[in-house]
C-alpha cells in the first residue's frame, strides 16, 4: 500500500514521503496514529504546502537543538552503582537513567531519544548519544563508578 507520511517514522522515511509499506503495517499502526495518509491529489497538494511550513520550523529548531546539543556536550553524568564480581554491575544504566540526570539539569529530554545500543554494565566511561532534532544528536560523557 502506498502512503504519504505526515511525520517523520523511523527506518520507513521522513515527513511528506510517498513509501510503500505492508498493508497491515498502513492499517494497523500508520493509519490509526495518523502518521501516514492515502496517496491523493489533493493529499499531495496538502501535504506539499505543510513540508514548505515544516521546513522553516526545522532550520529555525535545528539552531536551537544546536545550542543544546554543545551545552549537554559539556555536560558529565557520574552514575555510581552497586557492582558484583568481575567489576560487572547489578541493574545497568539505562535511557530512563540518563533522561532523568538530565531533567535534574533543567533539560527536558525523553528517554526514547536517548541512544543506548545495549545496557551499559560495565563501569568507566562510556559515551552517550541523544537525539534531539532529525539532523542533531548530542553526546554526553558517562562515567559509571562503584557505589561507595
Amino acid at each position: 500500500m502506498e502512503l504519504i507520511l505526515r511525520d517523520d517514522v523511523d527506518k520507513v522515511g521522513r515527513r511528506g514521503d510517498i513509501v510503500k509499506v505492508k498493508d497491515g503495517y498502513a492499517r494497523n499502526f500508520l493509519l490509526p496514529r495518523g502518521l501516514g495518509m492515502p496517496v491523493t491529489a489533493a493529499n499531495k497538494a496538502m501535504i506539499a504546502k505543510e513540508r514548505k511550513a515544516h521546513e522553516a520550523r526545522l532550520a529555525k529548531e535545528k539552531v536551537e537543538f544546536e545550542a543544546l546539543a554543545t551545552r549537554i556536550g559539556g555536560l558529565r553524568f557520574v552514575a555510581p552503582r552497586k557492582v558484583g564480581e568481575n567489576e560487572v554491575l547489578y541493574g545497568s544504566v539505562t535511557g530512563g537513567d540518563i533522561a532523568d540526570f538530565l531533567k535534574a539539569k533543567g533539560i527536558e529530554i525523553d528517554k526514547r531519544k536517548v541512544l543506548v545500543d545495549a545496557p551499559i554494565k560495565h563501569l568507566g566511561e562510556h559515551e552517550v548519544k541523544i537525539k534531539l532534532h532529525p539532523e542533531v544528536q548530542a553526546s554526553l560523557k558517562l562515567l559509571v563508578t562503584k557505589e561507595g
